[in-house]
């Protein structure tokens, strides 16, 4: 899973990739001439691979993975500039986007604006987004109109104008494209031109330390949320600050730092699971005294598809997936023997749907 952090200059995106992986790219007041971004990769946390860790004690442990792409920030109102489409480039292939918006002020971290309303931010960066999306458009569309003078067969050229006909009208109308709804076929012929504003999106407010959980952080939240209601978009609350300085402590003095905040995980944990959420990912486990691992997979997928996440060869030779329940595993105090004792390890077939957590071995023979 690859997801890309954006936003505008001096929001905190590159302190909150830094709390993220754990990074030290150097942060500063002042716009930065590069284009460049950060690139860094996040184990997923999951409380249930140290459960089956303690339990195997196996020779490796693999959690899933998530790919973090911090662009610089993007000066507002550039969304059809040069530079900006040089910026914004980096995001091409990302399955989902941060964007980080500043509810903090600082003094010595001057706002783009002059003014902290994180709200008209919002609005404003997703304006961007769609702008840089309506250009790619209107591009394709007199493109699209010359070829079909020329050819014979227009079929496919015809049926990838009327989607993207149907994209134009709702850009046009400043929205983004994650609130259409597509067919199959039309997700297809989409697919190609990798539209940021048809990408997931998580809405990061970074407030300050003294603001966490202020009722105008709390009114601000809900503004966000009525905004981007129905836009295929999370909200979540997170300080920078605080979370980079976890970041950069080993579990113990993190576990204390946070036990004195009366915080009961750090913040960016749950931007990683909000992630998985929104985009209706998932993991099930492999376990054994040699190997732990968690792998991904989006929610639906069948045991036959799920086996060749591991290996084309288990799936094309699929026979069963012997498989229990994380939950029925723990209630059988960590014994797959216990668990067999009580029948609660099953043998499911090739079309049997993955749940979350399951704990799978499959069988098969190539």
């Amino acid at each position: 899973m690859k997801i890309g952090i954006a936003g505008y200059p001096n929001t905190g995106k590159t302190t909150i990739f830094n709390a993220l992986t754990k990074g030290n790219i150097e942060t500063t007041p002042y716009a930065t001439t590069s284009v460049e971004p950060n690139i860094g990769t996040v184990k997923v946390p999951d409380k249930r691979i140290d459960l089956l860790t303690s339990a195997y004690k196996p020779k490796k442990v693999i959690f899933a993975d998530v790919n973090y792409i911090d662009i610089v920030g993007i000066a507002m109102g550039s969304g059809r500039d040069e530079k900006t489409a040089k910026v914004l480039y980096h995001l091409r292939d990302v399955d989902a986007l941060i964007q980080v918006v500043r509810g903090f002020s600082d003094d010595n971290v001057p706002h783009v604006s002059d003014v902290i309303d994180p709200l008209a931010d919002a609005q404003n960066f997703e304006l961007e987004l769609i702008l840089r999306d309506l250009e790619l458009v209107e591009n394709r569309l007199v493109a699209l109109k010359k070829s079909l003078k020329k050819t014979a067969d227009k079929k496919t050229l015809q049926a990838e104008q009327a989607v993207l006909t149907k994209c134009l009208e709702t850009l046009e109308n400043e929205n983004p494209l994650r609130q259409l709804e597509f067919e199959a076929e039309e997700e297809k012929l989409l697919r190609a031109y990798q539209f940021l504003s048809m990408c997931p999106e998580i809405v990061a407010l970074n407030v300050g330390e003294d603001d966490l959980n202020s009722d105008d952080t709390k009114k601000t939240i809900a503004a966000l949320e009525e905004y981007y209601s129905g836009k295929n978009t999370m909200v979540v609350c997170v300080c920078a600050k605080i979370e980079e300085e976890i970041g950069q402590l080993d579990a113990d003095e993190a576990a204390m730092f946070l036990d004195d905040l009366g915080i009961d995980e750090p913040a960016l944990n749950k931007l990683i699971h909000s992630s998985y959420e929104l985009l209706g990912l998932m993991p099930f486990f492999t376990v054994g005294e040699d190997e732990v691992r968690a792998w991904t997979i989006k929610r639906g997928t069948t045991a036959a598809k799920a086996a060749g996440k591991i290996h084309s060869d288990i799936e094309r030779g699929f026979i069963r997936a012997e498989l229990i329940s994380y939950d029925d595993y723990v209630a059988s105090d960590k014994s797959m023997v216990k668990a067999k004792e009580k029948g609660l390890v099953r043998l499911e077939g090739k079309n049997y749907i993955m749940r979350d957590g399951d704990i799978v071995n499959f069988r098969f023979n190539v």
